[in-house]
């Protein structure tokens, strides 16, 4: 099942700030926090776990599930064994992730703890990391993937790497997370504050837009906020699109769009028709339940544009009221009417809508 999430970092703030974050995040439908422990390697290491307990006691309270950042040099600093994780479980989390692994064989051994503990794999690091693990035969029910987040701007996943490396995460069955990154958080695990979302096309979208595009990716199943504290509106904007039966595109109407037309872009579910073209994007039911409607021809100068949202007029009568949205540049026929347009932020997450998907469009 699906999960949202937030991130705190109990290190650098306080208790009831931490608390305060998790009630929020509960409030709108949140179930997993991630949280790092690479920062306890200096001699007050004892009191900063004490910190981190504290917070993991309050959202196990909540019903929450966290999961600790670690990596080899922490096992070794806090004289833990792979093959001995107490550890963990005395400090009560639901997992630990792994930001950097062994060889494969402790991993997958590790996945055969006695505590259920889950091990999440650090899934933006590519090779045949996953297929090492594979090999050793772990218990797949204890195991998980999750990407990087990138505090450095320019810095994130592209499109090709993220895709890439999510793949065999599918074949598996893994589940797995990615990142999205609020707008207003200042906190994260270094003394950055550039955003910390996996994707670097994420870095400045909205929040809604960041979630739509790694649903419409459909290679992660969770989705986590990696900087705290994102502001109430953006957790309710998250849990939204995160929760909606469809995924949707955002869209600047004009001002000439008729009251059908408005009907017809925004009341309706759109199926993108099978039978594809190279030049739009078809979604032809409301040509059905619309046809006895009248939708006189407007806006017909000039070219269409890649992420023109279109209605057939009156002037083609076999398909008015058809839905399509220009996939590349051709000439305005006359018999077609542009509504609206998809915004910037969300015109590239038209790469994602394949045939016979469906999807929403709501007004920006």
């Amino acid at each position: 099942m699906r999960m949202l999430g937030i991130s705190v970092y109990p290190e650098q703030s306080d208790y009831d700030s931490d608390r305060k974050y998790l009630d929020l995040a509960h409030k709108y439908g949140y179930e997993r926090v991630f949280t790092s422990l690479l920062q306890l390697k200096d001699d007050n290491g004892e009191d900063i776990l004490s910190k981190f307990k504290k917070v993991v006691d309050y959202a196990n309270s909540l019903g929450m599930k966290v999961i600790v950042d670690i990596n080899p040099a922490l096992f070794t600093d806090l004289e833990i064994k792979y093959d001995d994780l107490k550890f963990f479980s005395d400090l009560n989390v639901w997992g630990l992730r792994l930001d950097e692994g062994f060889s494969g064989l402790e991993e997958a051994q590790m996945t055969r703890n006695p505590y259920g503990l889950k091990i999440e794999l650090n899934m933006s690091r590519g090779t045949h990391y996953l297929d090492q693990i594979m090999d050793y035969a772990p218990n797949s029910d204890n195991l998980l993937g999750c990407h990087n987040f990138y505090p450095q701007s320019y810095t994130g996943l592209s499109e090709n790497i993220f895709n890439e490396y999510s793949k065999g995460y599918r074949q598996f069955n893994i589940h797995s997370a990615a990142f999205v990154s609020s707008h207003v958080a200042t906190m994260g695990p270094w003394p950055v504050s550039e955003g910390l979302p996996t994707l670097e096309s994420d870095r400045n979208r909205p929040v809604a837009s960041q979630v739509n595009h790694l649903l419409l990716s459909n290679q992660v199943d969770d989705v986590i906020v990696g900087n705290a504290y994102a502001s109430e509106e953006e957790l309710k904007s998250i849990a939204s699109a995160f929760k909606a039966p469809e995924p949707f595109l955002q869209v600047n109407f004009g001002s000439k769009m008729n009251e059908t037309e408005r009907k017809i872009a925004l009341d309706e579910i759109q199926l993108y028709r099978g039978d594809a073209s190279a030049y739009l994007l078809r979604s032809t039911m409301s040509r059905i339940k619309y046809k006895n409607e009248s939708i006189p021809a407007h806006d017909q100068n000039g070219k269409f544009q890649r992420g023109d949202v279109i209605i057939v007029n009156d002037d083609y009568a076999r398909y008015k009221g058809e839905l399509q949205i220009a996939l590349c540049e051709f000439p305005n026929d006359g018999k077609r009417n542009v509504v609206g347009r998809l915004t910037e932020s969300d015109l590239p997450l038209l790469d994602y809508v394949k045939p016979w998907s469906s999807f929403k469009l709501i007004e920006a």
